[in-house]
Parts: C-alpha cells; structure tokens; sequence
C-alpha cells in the first residue's frame, strides 16, 4: 500500500488514544504450515479454557480429578482465588454461570527458532477494532491471501456476542468500556458503527451509562430506557471497585437476566494457568482431560513457567522452579543469587492488579542489573498474599525483516522480532468451536527484547503465502 494512502485511512480514523505506530506497505507474511500451526493453537487454547473450567470447579469443591486415580488439588483453587473479593470467588463457583468462558480468545505468540511460544493467553484483549480495520485496509491490495478477510473479525465477533440467541433474534449489545481501558475506545466505537451500519444494535458506553430498572439492565437511548441483552465487558476484573454499576451486573447476571461475556470468572484471567499446565502434579489430569491433539500442541508451545509461592517447605523438600547454581531452589530468595544466564526469566504478576496488563509489571532478568532483579524478586515476594507472580523461561524471538515507511514515507527493511496475536471467536453456544478472525503482527526493533505495541513498532495484519 502507498504511504499516502495509509496516512489519509489513519487520520480519517482515529484507533486508538495517543498512539502511534510505524505504517508497513504489506502484511505480514505466513507460511501455510505457520498458518496451519496457529489454527492448531487456537483449537488447543480452546480446550484448555475448557479443561481449566473443569479444573477450577473440581478443585473448589474438593473433589477427585481424575476418574480411576486418587487427584484432589484444592492448592490450584487457593492460587486462582488468592486476592480476589469474597463476591467474585461467589460468583465464579456460580451454577448461572457454570461452562462459561470467554468468547474471544487471543494468545500472545512469540516467534522463536522453537516454533512459536504463548507468552499469554488473554481474555479481554484489546485490538479487535484495530485489527478488524486492519483486515479491511489492506485487503484492498492483499485480499485473496489476509488471514480473515475484511469482514471476518466483525462477524465472527458478532457471532461470538450472539452465540446464545436465536438467529432471527436481534439483542441489543452494549460494548461497555471502563475508564482504565479507555485507551481502547476509539477502536470500540469503530467497531459498533461497523454493526450499525449494517442494522445491527451494538453500541459503545461507560459503565456509568448502565442503570438497572426493575428486572433489567437499560441505559438511555435519546431520552428513552433500552433494555440490554448483552454487556461485552472491556474492563479487567481487578478495576470492579471502579465500575458503579458492578453488583447490579453480578446479581442480573446470577438471575439469567442479562448475557456478560467475558464472564465475570477471575480464575480465567490468571497468567499462572500456564504454570499450572506445567506443574507436575496435574500432569495426568491435563493428560485426561484435554485431547491429545490439544496436550501435544500445548506442551510444546507453553514455555516452562512457575508459580512463586514463597511459603516455608519442610526441611529437605525443593521448589517446582527454574535452576540456580544447577540445582533446584528450596526458597524463592534464592532466585536472586542466579546468574545472568540462569536469569533468562521472565517475571509478571498473574493477574488481578493493576499492573497485571500490557508490559507494566514484566521484568526481564537477563535484561536488568543485579540489583534491579533483587527488587524484582523481593517485590514478588512481599506480594504473594494478594498477587501471585509467576516465572517463565524467556524464549527470545527469531530476528525478522519486514519493509516499513520512514516518517518521510521511504520504504527501507526494518529487521525486528514479532509478536503475532490471533483472534479467536467461539462462536457456538456450548463453547466447543472457534473461528480465527484475523492475526495483527507486532514487529518491532530488533534491540527490543520485550515486544509490545510502541511507536517504534510496525502493526500490520497477516496473509499466506502461496503453498
């Protein structure tokens, strides 16, 4: 695509708040064994929401996991309710809720010389407007081969939104944005004038807009109430203090009387369900439980993570964890004596802060001084009351290289590393099936060892190459 044509479609249209990002004349490219291998992870990421489903509900009752072997893990429930208030934990356990998971999935995959890594497997994920806009954009030049054609980001979503309604049914969605993801606005409003264009009821509001009236959920359409039908929430769960409105949403929610998609369900939204897939322990019951297809998919795209749990172990006993000095750890304090090499880790909190989105609370250890990974780990520690962190082997992405426009509109090739995220709609009621949207590349400098949307980066949705 021309540089100008690309300048005149952004400052038509505004994506994001304050952002800015390098413009690309092409996609990103995929082989058609990489694009096989991405709607194989999709499949894969699927069942395990399923499985953590099972997982989660089990071990909140303190029940067996496995059918003919002795498994109960109460410890998993302990860790994905740690911190959360008593009403969420209530509402999770829920039967109204019960089988219930996210209807857009988008895992952060890295590409490395192992293939690709899931980094993250995020729930409320923001970029479905501006990857939709995307897919639209370029698909005047690329379309026979984008991964999603222009208009298969929105549809799918709205199928994913829908899925519990009859097909002749037209409910009225609210896209409802929270101050604390109000960055991701602009492209939630695109988003509904897309559905509106096209007869459909989405529409974009604060939760302050939403007011119960009797049995329902409403908010103001020119002066009249508007029962809603669906609330896409666009707000992380830790920011419920901050949304007016929430108790009234878990009660209609509990009652059947409104559909909240991603359900309101924190242990869905934790980082360490990666390390859970990891632990030893529930290997068997993620053997079971999950297709194989989907294990063998999972096992080798899931890096090595752990879960920091700093509680004192009995005399003799070692911590499930990465290697210090060659040997297993038998404290978490111990991590701050491992070498630079020993410290190719990544360390986040799980979920539930506010810091727990983004690149806020990622630290690098082969990346920062000693002293900078000392307070990284104290502060990982002192937290675990209320936010676990979890540790992940760092897989460093493989160098790319990939033509971008100077300011001055010169193209020359960027060589970078990549993040792809595709975007995963269930589109069926009982949650057993999902379409790929579209895939946005993240390409950023080659220098930048943590890869995240900046102005240096190059957003650019992906095609196929001919086989």
């Amino acid at each position: 695509m021309e540089f100008a044509a690309l300048q005149e479609a952004f400052a038509a249209q505004e994506l994001f708040e304050d952002k800015t990002w390098r413009l690309s004349p092409e996609p990103f490219r995929l082989t058609p064994q990489q694009h096989a291998d991405i709607l194989q992870i999709g499949d894969a990421c699927l069942a395990f929401h399923n499985a953590l489903e099972f997982l989660y509900t089990k071990s909140s009752q303190g029940k067996n996991l496995l059918r003919n072997s002795p498994l109960v893990a109460q410890w998993v429930a302990d860790y994905l309710d740690r911190g959360k208030p008593e009403s969420l934990r209530e509402h999770a356990r829920s039967k109204a809720v019960k089988g219930q998971i996210p209807r857009v999935l988008r895992p952060d995959l890295l590409w490395t010389d192992d293939g690709f890594q899931v980094t993250e497997l995020d729930s409320v994920p923001g970029g479905i407007g501006l990857t939709g806009y995307l897919n639209q954009l370029y698909a005047k030049e690329f379309s026979e081969a984008l991964v999603g054609d222009s208009n298969s980001m929105l549809e799918n979503f709205y199928r994913a939104l829908v899925a519990h309604f009859p097909r002749n049914h037209s409910p009225f969605v609210a896209i409802v944005v929270s101050d604390e993801a109000a960055t991701y606005r602009p492209e939630m409003q695109w988003v509904a004038e897309q559905f509106q264009r096209t007869g459909r009821r989405v529409f974009v509001f604060h939760p302050e807009d939403l007011m119960p009236l009797g049995e329902a959920m409403c908010v103001d359409m020119d002066g009249n109430p508007q029962k809603v039908d669906v609330i896409y929430r666009f707000w992380e769960l830790f920011d419920l203090p901050n949304v007016p409105i929430a108790d009234f949403i878990l009660e209609m929610r509990r009652e059947q009387r409104v559909t909240v998609t991603p359900p309101m369900r924190p242990f869905q939204e934790e980082k360490l369900n990666l390390a859970l897939f990891h632990h030893h322990l529930l290997q068997d019951f993620w053997k079971e439980t999950l297709p194989k297809k989907a294990y063998r998919t999972l096992k080798r795209v899931i890096p090595p993570s752990w879960i920091m749990d700093p509680q004192v172990l009995p005399p003799g006993a070692v911590l499930e964890g990465p290697l210090v000095g060659g040997k297993l750890m038998h404290s978490w304090e111990q991590l701050k004596n491992a070498s630079q090499k020993e410290r190719n880790l990544i360390l986040k909190i799980s979920g539930f802060h506010e810091n727990a989105w983004g690149a806020r609370s990622v630290v690098l250890g082969s990346d920062c001084s000693k002293e900078e990974w000392n307070d990284a780990v104290d502060g990982a520690i002192a937290s675990a009351n209320d936010a676990l962190y979890i540790v992940q082997e760092y897989k460093k992405p493989s160098r790319v290289r990939h033509p971008v426009y100077s300011e001055t509109g010169e193209i020359y090739e960027m060589q970078g590393r990549v993040r792809l995220c595709p975007y995963y709609f269930v589109t069926d009621e009982a949650g057993s099936k999902n379409e790929i949207g579209g895939i946005l590349a993240t390409i950023c400098p080659a220098d930048k060892k943590i890869i995240h949307g900046m102005k240096d980066a190059a957003l650019v949705p992906c095609h196929v190459e001919k086989a």
